[in-house]
C-alpha cells in the first residue's frame, strides 16, 4: 500500500465530495455534479440493459483520476508526485477487498509514475440512475471491443475490422465529438455513445499537461464496455509506434510512457477481473506494424475509407491549433508528425491547410509556418521532441547503445503478452525495420535543406 502523503510540493489531496459534504481542511475539494458532471444521454447509453452502482462508481473513479492527474503540476525535480483520493462509493466493501485496492494501484502508479493512495467512502446519497432511453442491444455473441476516437488509426482499424467482423465488433466512443451513428427507424441508438462524464477544474486551474492518466480513462472504459456487453475481448488501435515508441525512445527525463502499452493493459486485466469478476483481454491487432501500414490497409478495402482524412492526430488545446481563428492540428507536435510520416508512407496526401505547420519542407522553422499565426516561438521546442522521438526511434534497431534496453523491452513485453521472447523479438524488429525504412524516405521527400532534416543530422548517429 503506498504510504500516505507528507507535506511537499509533490504531494497532492483530493477529496470527491457530494454536494452537501464538506471536505477535511487542506485538501482539494472536488464536487460531483460540478467539477465531475455526468451526461445523461452518455451515461445512459452504459446501462442500456440494467443499472449497476459499481459499474457508475468505476466511471467515477476514471473522472476523478484525471481530476487529481491535472490540477497540480509535476515538481521541477522530480517526476513523481504523491497523490492521495478519497472517493464515495456505493459499496466501500467491495472496493476496499486487497486484490481490488492492490491491483487498482499497480496500474496507477505504473502508468503514470506517481505514487497513489485511493480510499473509498459510503456515498451519504445513493445516486438516482439514469433514465433508460431506446438502445441497440450487442448481439448475444459479441466478439470484442473496440475504442473509437477522433484518431486515425482508431478510425482505421474500426474500419477495417468491423468488415471482417460485422455487428460482433461493439464500438466504445471515447472522443470529444458526440455520437455520429444514426438512429434506426425505430429510434433506437448504439450504446457507449461517448464519455458520459466531463471533468472541470470550477475554481482550480488544470496546469499539469502530462496527461497520463488518460491511459486509464481509455482502459476503464473499453473494460466497463467489455463488462456490460458481456464480450472478453477489447481491440487495442494503436499501431506499434504510438504503443511501443513512447516507452522504447522516453521524452528527456520524463518517465516512460504506458498508456498504449500491453504491459499497462495486462495490469487493466487483473484490476477489472478483481473488481468486476469478468475476464478482459486486451489485445493489439497492429501491434507489428506501422501506422502507415495500417492506413493504408484501410484505404484499400473501402471507397468510402477517404474519410481518414477528417480524424484528428494533434494533442495541441486549441490556443495553440488555430490560424485566423479556424481550428488546425499544429503539424509539428509527435502525434502530428508521425500523421504526416504515415500519410506519406501509405502514398497519400492532404492539404497543406490541415496544418498550421503546411510545409516541412521549408528551409526554417518559422517559414513552415502558416501566414498569420503568431506562437510560433512556443511551439519549437515540441517540434525538436517530435522530430527527434521519430529519428531516435528509427535508428534503435541499429544502436549499439540501446541494444541491452531494447532487449530489457522485448522481455518485458513477453511476459505482458504472455508470447515467446522469440516472437516478441521477431515483431519489435519487423515493426523498427518498417518505421526505419518509412522515415528515411520520408526525409528524403522533406530534403536535405528542410528544418527537420537539419534537426535530425544534428541530433543522433544511427549507429552509435
Amino acid at each position: 500500500m503506498p504510504k500516505r502523503c507528507e507535506d511537499d510540493e509533490s504531494a497532492i489531496r483530493v477529496a470527491v465530495v457530494e454536494s452537501d459534504v464538506r471536505s477535511r481542511p487542506g485538501w482539494i475539494k472536488c464536487r460531483i455534479d460540478e467539477n465531475l458532471r455526468f451526461s445523461a444521454e452518455p451515461l445512459a447509453s452504459y446501462f442500456f440493459a440494467k443499472w449497476e452502482p459499481l459499474v457508475f462508481d468505476a466511471l467515477l473513479l476514471a473522472a476523478a483520476v484525471e481530476f487529481c492527474d491535472r490540477i497540480k503540476r509535476r515538481p521541477s525535480f522530480q517526476w513523481s508526485r504523491e497523490i492521495e483520493l478519497r472517493i464515495p462509493v456505493h459499496a466501500p466493501a467491495v472496493w476496499k477487498q486487497r486484490d481490488v485496492t492492490e491491483s487498482l494501484h499497480d496500474a496507477l502508479e505504473f502508468l503514470t509514475g506517481d505514487r497513489w493512495r485511493v480510499e473509498f467512502t459510503e456515498r451519504k446519497n445513493a445516486i438516482t440512475p439514469p433514465r433508460q432511453g431506446l438502445f441497440n442491444l450487442p448481439p448475444a455473441e459479441s466478439l470484442a471491443i473496440i475504442p473509437f476516437s477522433e484518431g486515425l488509426d482508431s478510425r482505421a482499424v474500426a474500419g477495417f475490422m468491423s468488415r471482417k467482423f460485422g455487428d460482433r465488433l461493439i464500438r466504445v466512443r471515447l472522443g470529444t465529438k458526440s455520437d455520429d451513428r444514426p438512429s434506426d427507424s425505430s429510434g433506437r441508438r448504439s450504446p457507449f455513445a461517448g464519455v458520459p462524464y466531463n471533468v472541470r477544474r470550477g475554481e482550480h486551474r488544470f496546469v499539469e499537461s502530462s496527461a497520463r492518466s488518460r491511459g486509464f480513462k481509455f482502459a476503464l472504459l473499453s473494460g466497463l464496455a467489455a463488462y456490460m456487453a458481456k464480450a472478453d475481448r477489447v481491440f487495442v488501435p494503436e499501431s506499434g509506434q504510438g504503443a511501443l515508441g513512447p516507452s522504447l525512445v522516453p521524452v528527456g527525463q520524463a518517465y516512460e510512457d504506458y498508456r498504449n502499452h500491453p504491459a499497462f493493459t495486462a495490469k487493466m486485466s487483473v484490476f477489472l477481473k478483481s473488481l468486476l469478476g469478468h475476464n478482459v483481454r486486451f489485445e493489439f491487432p497492429r501491434l507489428w506494424f506501422t501506422k502507415g501500414e495500417t492506413l493504408l490497409e484501410y484505404v484499400s478495402g473501402s471507397a468510402q475509407a477517404a474519410d481518414w482524412k477528417e480524424t484528428r492526430s494533434c494533442w495541441q488545446d486549441n490556443r495553440y491549433a488555430s490560424v485566423n481563428e479556424h481550428r488546425r492540428q499544429c503539424g509539428i507536435c509527435a502525434a502530428c508528425m508521425l500523421r504526416r510520416l504515415s500519410v506519406h508512407a501509405a502514398g497519400l496526401s492532404e492539404a497543406p491547410e490541415t496544418y498550421i505547420w503546411e510545409d516541412l519542407r521549408a528551409g526554417s522553422f518559422e517559414d513552415g509556418a502558416a501566414v498569420g499565426f503568431k506562437k510560433i516561438a512556443a511551439q519549437r521546442n515540441y517540434a525538436i521532441a517530435g522530430a527527434l522521438h521519430l529519428d531516435h526511434l528509427a535508428g534503435l534497431r541499429r544502436s549499439r547503445i540501446h541494444a541491452p534496453a531494447l532487449e530489457s523491452n522485448t522481455r518485458h513485453l513477453a511476459r505482458s503478452l504472455q508470447l515467446p521472447e522469440q516472437e516478441v523479438r521477431t515483431g519489435i524488429e519487423r515493426m523498427l525495420t518498417q518505421h526505419e525504412k518509412e522515415w528515411k524516405d520520408f526525409m528524403e521527400f522533406l530534403g536535405p535543406d528542410s528544418f527537420v532534416s537539419r534537426w535530425t543530422e544534428r541530433a543522433y548517429d544511427h549507429v552509435a
